[in-house]
């Protein structure tokens, strides 16, 4: 009995694109209880992508829940060990909500939802410095994946969103604050925040100030007082209110889902890691240093591990569909029931026969930054099959982060390459081992998945404990990190051969650009 007094437990919260989690680990980092709930995709015009932000709450509260039984039943004392929790989320999402009823005015609108595209173009031409007009300020271009323009499409669209906003009764955030807000008293003086690396991808933040940018603010016509407070993104923020599980407990860490991957990779400067979810986020900590990018990448924070802690930076690649194309192969298609059945449907040919898949679904990222983009097949002949296009959808993946990766060692020089070299490889889609093969075979480079890829989730319990006094930074990034051996894949492909498939992808990136306005 003792010795369960004296567990101590971290909580981390990952609230991801497709799926909220809840997972506790012990002083060790060892999983003792998790749960995992699927939510709504809403898809009501095309190119649009919405949540029920009740729903994702909902989510929230039934994994903590499931977590905290399951834990309780293997015989850990969770109710005296659990110290803290930490947050991790998707990004850019946005939902805006009434402080008075505590009710959103409209969907939350998805990170990867193009129904902003006419208001980035009217900006581009309304901007003396065009697409790039914010790009010294905030490290971002003008571009449907960021919030301040999905803000700016519910205040122009939205009535309910508008009279909110005019009797001062509107909320804005991205999800971690939405869910914060709700877990520390909602209407009932709830906490208004947002950390750092959140705010980095709303373009209303100064890289250099950590502050919401007030000439930014005036341009887009943004109240400030519909913005939340920043914080870093590990400190104690506020107690968990009565009426959720675990109440009383400190929120101590809150990060976006790709900086949380950062920190569980234990990325210091000059080290990359690439995170496989619904998209694929590739991320290099420039340290102290604001790297600005002349090949499409974005200038972002890293993290700010406490109040008074250095700042981190970094350059980020964002691509907006990598597992979602499995998904699409498996709903859309149908020619798999699970998502895991793509490894051994690919398995069944050599190479993809010549067939070249791009996912421009709903326009390309990083490095392209192409929203008329759309998705083509290409090379495709009777002898293709099934097999085939399975593998050229694995394939899309790693070219889109080669891209990528390309792109950081053009802007950081050859010296960073111990980093760049070496890539750190964490999320869901690394279980799959012909993905993970392919990536090191189109890299040229040796590609390290660690023994728990969920870093994510990870991250925010770091920056949790971190807090609260359960690790300290060198537990993290020093001598005292310590985890399982990770497995390397290496490159078996021929340099002739991958330089020619690299070729082969770059045309049929070229036949994607300008199909967005093809009548249906």
């Amino acid at each position: 009995m003792s010795q369960q007094l004296e567990e101590v437990f971290i909580g981390s919260i990952d609230q991801g694109t497709t799926s909220t989690r809840f997972i506790i680990y012990d002083r060790n980092l060892r999983i003792i209880g998790s749960h995992q709930v699927e939510f709504t995709q809403f898809y009501p015009e095309a190119g649009w992508v919405e949540h029920d932000p009740m729903e994702i709450l909902e989510s929230v509260r039934i994994c903590i829940t499931k977590a905290l039984d399951k834990a309780t039943a293997d015989g850990h004392n969770v109710d005296s060990g659990l110290k803290a929790i930490g947050l991790t989320n998707q990004r850019e999402t946005t939902v805006v909500w009434s402080k008075s009823t505590g009710l959103p005015l409209y969907n939350a609108i998805v990170w990867m939802d193009v129904r902003t595209s006419s208001i980035c173009r009217r900006l581009e031409k309304e901007l003396s410095g065009g697409r790039t007009h914010f790009v010294e300020t905030c490290g971002l271009p003008i571009s449907t994946y960021f919030s301040a323009l999905k803000l700016l499409w519910l205040l122009e669209n939205v009535d309910e969103v508008r009279d909110a906003v005019a009797k001062d009764d509107a909320l804005f955030g991205t999800i971690d604050t939405w869910i914060i807000w709700n877990m520390t008293g909602g209407v009932d003086l709830g906490l208004h925040v947002t950390d750092v690396s959140n705010a980095s991808r709303t373009m209303l933040m100064n890289l250099k100030t950590l502050n919401w940018d007030i000439p930014t603010l005036e341009t887009f016509k943004i109240s400030q007082k519909l913005l939340p407070k920043i914080i870093s993104n590990s400190e104690v923020i506020g107690e968990i209110s009565k009426g959720w599980p675990i109440a009383g407990l400190p929120i101590s860490g809150c990060l976006g889902d790709q900086h949380a991957a950062m920190v569980g990779q234990a990325c210091r400067k000059g080290e990359a890691k690439s995170t496989y979810g619904t998209g694929a986020f590739i991320l290099l900590n420039t340290g102290e240093e604001i790297v600005k990018s002349n090949h499409g990448l974005l200038s972002t924070v890293a993290f700010k591990l406490g109040p008074n802690a250095p700042t981190n930076y970094a350059l980020e690649g964002s691509i907006a569909i990598a597992g979602a194309a499995v998904q699409w192969v498996r709903d859309s298609l149908g020619i798999i029931e699970n998502a895991s059945e793509i490894e051994g449907l690919a398995l069944q040919v050599d190479h993809t026969g010549g067939v070249y898949f791009v996912p421009a679904f709903n326009g390309l990222f990083a490095p392209w930054w192409r929203d008329d983009a759309r998705g083509v097949l290409i090379g495709i002949t009777r002898f293709t099959n099934k097999s085939h296009i399975a593998r050229a959808v694995l394939e899309s993946m790693c070219f889109q982060v080669k891209d990528v990766l390309d792109s950081m060692h053009k802007d950081v020089g050859e010296k960073n390459d111990k980093g760049l070299f070496l890539l750190r490889v964490d999320g869901g889609a690394t279980v799959n081992n012909l993905l993970m093969q392919t990536q090191a075979d189109l890299l040229g480079n040796p590609v390290e998945r660690p023994a728990n890829i969920e870093t994510t989730a990870l991250g925010a319990a770091y920056a949790a404990g971190l807090a609260v006094g359960i690790w300290k930074e060198d537990d993290i990034f020093g001598s005292g990190h310590k985890v399982e051996k990770p497995t390397t894949f290496y490159p078996t492909l021929p340099q002739e051969l991958r330089m020619k498939k690299a070729e082969s992808w770059g045309k049929a990136i070229s036949r994607t650009w300008d199909l967005a306005d093809l009548s249906l």
